[in-house]
């Protein structure tokens, strides 16, 4: 048996543990309940029935076109007893330390609560009921949606916790382009006077630094012999001159810098009007491994005919030196954008009963949360309802949290 599963076992005992009633404060064992495996007791409205003494009370939960209520029928000797004559309050306290206190009014035969019953039905009750001057109370737990897993096991199946939050909602378009140098990476140095190449000093693919001796020239007008210095660090890409040769037009030196590197992406005429210069893409490869954010910059002069796109160029610095000019890469831009208050990460939605949900984390604690959604994306879905700011989610392997939550058979019960 594995770990997880013994602690399922675990969690089902614990919440299968006897219901408890008291009269004046002194609590004693519920009737009709011996021990951990027994159930609750169901009352003609298919509610949990608290019994202390000839007393009772039938808890049901109505959800039937309203928003959830409580409707409590108090009976004596079995027979339904004026709700008129009893002083009920509920109180919850729920997972992550909410507490929801609950008063009633009296209403035909029964007791409606107060309030709307908010989802997930998970909590602790408390119930008191003050009856001809005597007190009842009831404690027990009505876990639902829950489940235990220890955090290094949920960490080592791939568990990713994060907090809800503020996150950026648009739609995304895809772009492919290829590595170039940018144009700044490019520096052609020449002699400051025509003349004869008195002698070189580096080779092509040879890296220079700003400063650096590359040549010695004898001036034609003057002949006298100058020296010929690095403007830029890079690596000699270009030399057109030996010892002996008389300078030109042609730069004696082409220095490139391979760190100074930019993306050229192609666009479609579809996403002309919402790929614009100035947005944030993220680069990666062609294979999905990531690379970098960037901005995209200014589009080119020059379109790419064969094609039929317009290009967008962005600067990538080749940090590290992973790029080098005609490798292909793929830029995901977000369009439309909106930043709402409070999102989660889209794979983290999962389906629980007839509810999109999330499973909020309280260490190695898990409870499930019925979700009001609104606009989506494919890494962020905006939450309405639902869901506290700041609220720890499983946001990666939410599918084992579920899986675990289906086997502890924590029911929707009240």
């Amino acid at each position: 048996m594995t770990r997880s599963a013994k602690i399922q076992i675990l969690a089902a005992l614990l919440a299968a543990l006897p219901l408890a009633a008291c009269g004046g404060g002194a609590e004693k064992p519920a009737e009709g309940e011996h021990g951990a495996a027994a159930q609750p007791e169901k009352g003609p409205h298919n509610g949990r029935m608290l019994r202390n003494g000839d007393f009772a009370l039938e808890m049901t939960v109505f959800e039937d076109g309203v928003p959830p209520l409580f409707r409590v029928f108090p009976t004596r000797d079995g027979k339904p007893l004026d709700p008129k004559l009893v002083d009920l309050t509920v109180t919850l306290h729920r997972l992550d330390g909410e507490v929801n206190v609950f008063n009633f009014k009296p209403v035909a035969d029964r007791l409606d609560g107060q309030g709307t019953v908010v989802e997930p039905h998970s909590f602790d009750f408390e119930v008191v009921a003050m009856v001809d001057g005597k007190r009842h109370v009831w404690k027990y737990a009505n876990p639902e949606g829950q489940t235990r897993i220890p955090v290094d096991v949920a960490k080592a199946n791939g568990v990713i916790i994060e907090t809800a939050g503020p996150a950026t909602i648009g739609e995304t378009r895809e772009l492919f382009g290829t590595v170039q140098l940018a144009p700044t990476g490019r520096s052609e140095i020449r002699g400051q006077f025509p003349g004869r190449v008195v002698s070189v000093t580096k080779a092509v693919g040879d890296y220079v630094r700003r400063g650096q001796l590359l040549a010695r020239i004898e001036s034609s007008e003057s002949l006298q012999i100058y020296p010929v210095y690095a403007t830029a660090s890079g690596v000699v890409a270009e030399r057109n001159g030996n010892s002996g040769d008389v300078t030109g037009d042609r730069a004696l030196y082409v220095i490139t810098d391979p760190a100074q590197t930019q993306v050229v992406f192609n666009v479609f005429p579809k996403d002309l009007a919402l790929v614009r210069p100035g947005l944030r893409v993220e680069v990666e490869t062609m294979d999905g491994q990531t690379i970098a954010g960037t901005t995209l910059g200014d589009y080119l002069a020059e379109g790419n005919a064969a094609a039929g796109t317009a290009l967008l160029r962005a600067n990538l610095p080749n940090i590290g030196g992973r790029l080098r000019p005609g490798m292909a890469l793929r830029g995901r831009v977000t369009v439309n954008a909106v930043t709402v208050p409070l999102a989660v990460r889209t794979e983290a939605l999962q389906r629980f009963r007839d509810f999109t949900v999330v499973f909020a984390n309280f260490g190695d604690a898990y409870e499930v949360r019925m979700l009001e959604l609104g606009r989506r994306s494919p890494e962020w879905t905006e939450v309405l309802g639902g869901l506290k700011p700041g609220t720890r989610y499983a946001a990666k392997g939410a599918f084992l949290i579920r899986a675990d939550v289906e086997k502890s058979g924590a029911s929707h019960d009240h």
